[in-house]
């Protein structure tokens, strides 16, 4: 299972995920693909996101049983503490003030 969520992307960006993807949501789509598929799709997203900001999970044999990557300016960062991939939170008066978006 794979689940992309994309914010202030780009129309051609967002028909091109349409491709592969079942769109569920506005600007989150889901679908089962290859691992070598995933790569290219997440490529896609590397070189047409522009302004937006994007995240990636999918399923994989791991203890947490899944696995992301983030792109973009977003509050939400991904921090590895212990081997463990979690998601922290960028103060939101520092996030406002640095003029990249508001929450």
């Amino acid at each position: 299972m794979l689940v992309i969520v994309v914010e202030n992307a780009p129309p051609r960006l967002r028909g091109r995920l349409a491709v592969w993807l079942l769109e569920i949501r506005a600007g989150v789509y889901v679908g089962t693909v290859s691992r070598r598929v995933r790569e290219m799709i997440w490529k896609q997203i590397e070189c047409g996101l522009e302004q937006g900001n994007a995240v990636i999970a999918w399923s994989t044999n791991s203890e947490r049983g899944f696995d992301f990557l983030t792109l973009g300016e977003n509050r939400r960062i991904p921090v590895e503490m212990d081997g463990i991939k979690l998601v922290s939170f960028l103060p939101l008066e520092s996030f406002q003030n640095s003029g990249k978006s508001s929450v």
